[in-house]
């Protein structure tokens, strides 16, 4: 399947055609994903329409080398999880395809990156390999072309300065953190930022209590001094993102869509508007899975923007028996 497919979906039926065929694909390639169908008798013939296609557990991913190639693996990416936790890890046969997805997704939703400063406050992810988001990240900084574009760890007097002199001189300047090290800045330095985009990553890690996305934004609206906290939705599984510039309503670029199965009947798509597990399906995975059935919950609007409401504990996933096998 040629890539460039991908990438060049623009409406409902070129997403159907690139997902049929991508299913064709990894069914054929895929062993583990292959297994998996064959377990609920799922064959391509029986597929008429996406709904039909199986959608592989994502903890599939902790447990076995998810690949639809026999290319040799050029980056993998792992999962932070807790000390001693196992973690997942997404094998990338080619890493042109995700750097690919995370430029043209980018573009999509914000434009030439070439316009901004990046500052990156990623502090737990910098701390570790194999962060996908750090490479990510890591490549918006130098696409950039900016020279004050760059990461901070822990030193937040130097940042606080630094976003303070960009926004007072106009600079359009991104600023992408995980949610603690947001919180930190802002209680070191009161912020009234005019030319700044504030994007979290989610995540306290361990490092604060848990707290609401909206009581998340409405601490990072006062301390920034802005009216919207934008999002971005990823996971080491997936080689796309969504992205909210506010309330916490995602989108998606052209290659990614987001569906709900139903909470008690794990194999169930529900329609628009109800709350369920939520169900992706990334194109950019080719050389992976593309269906992935995630751990989040969450609710898929009528024009396909989608909300992250929780996450399923282990004891709350429930209709999917076969997923250790």
């Amino acid at each position: 399947m040629d890539i460039n497919t991908i990438f060049n979906i623009h409406n409902e039926a070129s997403f159907e055609t690139a997902a049929f065929q991508t299913f064709q694909h990894q069914f054929e390639n895929n062993s583990v994903y292959r297994s998996f169908c064959d377990l609920l008798y799922v064959h391509p013939s029986d597929v008429r329409n996406i709904e039909d296609i199986p959608f592989l557990p994502i903890q599939f991913f902790k447990s076995h080398k998810i690949v639809s190639n026999r290319n040799p693996v050029q980056e993998t990416f792992t999962s932070s999880g807790t000390t001693g936790s196992i973690t997942s890890k997404h094998h990338v046969t080619d890493i042109a395809i995700y750097e690919k997805s995370y430029r043209n997704g980018f573009a999509h939703f914000y434009g030439n990156i070439e316009e901004y400063v990046v500052l990156a406050l990623l502090p737990n992810y910098l701390e570790r390999k194999g962060s996908s988001l750090v490479y990510m990240v890591n490549d918006l900084i130098q696409r950039s072309k900016q020279s004050e574009s760059g990461f901070y760890l822990h030193d937040l007097k130097a940042l606080a300065e630094k976003l303070i002199q960009l926004d007072r001189a106009g600079k359009k300047v991104l600023l992408i953190g995980v949610s603690f090290a947001l919180l930190d800045l802002i209680e070191t330095t009161q912020f009234q930022l005019k030319n700044t985009i504030v994007m979290e990553t989610g995540g306290m890690k361990g490092r604060r209590k848990e707290m609401i996305r909206e009581e998340l934004h409405q601490q990072l609206c006062n301390g920034f001094g802005v009216s919207k906290i934008h999002s971005e939705y990823g996971m080491t599984e997936l080689l796309s993102q969504g992205y909210s510039k506010g309330n916490g309503v995602f989108q998606t670029p052209p290659w990614m869509k987001i569906y709900t199965r139903d909470p008690e009947d794990a194999l169930t798509i529900q329609p628009n508007g109800k709350s369920g597990g939520i169900n992706v399906i990334d194109l950019a995975n080719i050389n992976s899975c593309a269906f992935i059935a995630t751990q989040d919950l969450g609710k898929v609007h009528t024009d396909n923007s989608f909300e992250i409401i929780g996450r399923f504990d282990h004891s709350d996933i429930r209709g999917c028996n076969l997923m250790v096998f």
